[in-house]
């Protein structure tokens, strides 16, 4: 969407505060022992304060009220009860919700409690080049070259980036234009970014793998090598200079 009224950013302030205290929330909620499914249920719980409801279930049916992916599974991970959080797992938590008719998006991975899997560079690796790409953004901007910038400062540290996940546009649903904004260059994507359109921007940067392949299940996709995925999403606003971010609320 783009932002024509007060109203309207007021709207969509509401709903990214409601998503990025969820998502902040349930990161320190998180602990060994726990089912990612209590998990999802205590994120459901902090979205109803707000009365706000999950995007996911909304839009598509998901079977869950949160995202939730642990290890190789890159992203749209099922909360399972089942699925049993251990000591120095990559977790990553995807909250997206609608509020009185306006929708953000946000999400961030983190290594539960003690690094035993040596992740935590891919973790600030991720969240650093998310704070890159943002401050580079502004009206007029090609969302290719952001794309090249992810690819490039994430080549620097011996990183890959995942080619078929994209950010997209948000706002009035859960996905609008522009559909894509890719974490690498894409020479055919000719769009620019504009002032005032509402963005979910996010990075995908990869241990080893550069696609993300379906589980099985319909839903959750992983890396088929076993490589590490860390993800970290924003939903903002562009500006003439430096973008507002409405979902800092998250702690990212």
């Amino acid at each position: 969407m783009s932002i024509t009224t007060q109203a309207e950013l007021a709207g969509m302030k509401r709903i990214s505060e409601a998503v990025g205290y969820t998502l902040r929330q349930m990161t320190a909620y998180a602990k060994p022992g726990m089912s990612t499914k209590e998990l999802d249920e205590y994120g459901r719980a902090q979205l109803e304060t707000y009365g706000a409801k999950s995007a996911p279930k909304l839009t598509y049916g998901f079977p869950g009220w949160t995202c939730i992916s642990v290890n190789n599974e890159v992203a749209h991970g099922i909360p399972s009860a089942t699925t049993i959080l251990e000591e120095g797992d990559l977790v990553n938590i995807d909250v997206s919700a609608e509020l009185e008719g306006f929708w953000a998006d946000n999400g961030g991975s983190f290594v539960l409690g003690k690094d035993r899997q040596q992740l935590d560079p891919l973790v600030q690796a991720s969240k650093e080049i998310l704070h890159r790409a943002i401050n580079n953004i502004k009206d007029g901007v090609r969302i290719a070259d952001i794309g090249r910038l992810i690819e490039t400062e994430a080549r620097k540290r011996g990183l890959k980036v995942i080619k078929n996940l994209v950010g997209h546009g948000v706002g009035r649903a859960l996905h609008e234009a522009p559909h894509e904004i890719p974490c690498y260059y894409d020479r055919f994507n000719r769009g620019r970014f504009r002032k005032n359109s509402v963005i979910a921007l996010e990075t995908f940067i990869s241990t080893g793998s550069s696609l993300a392949h379906d589980k099985g299940d319909g839903w959750t996709l992983v890396t088929k090598d076993g490589s590490f995925v860390a993800q970290h999403e924003h939903t903002l606003v562009v500006t003439e200079g430096k973008p507002l971010v409405l979902t800092s609320a998250n702690g990212i």
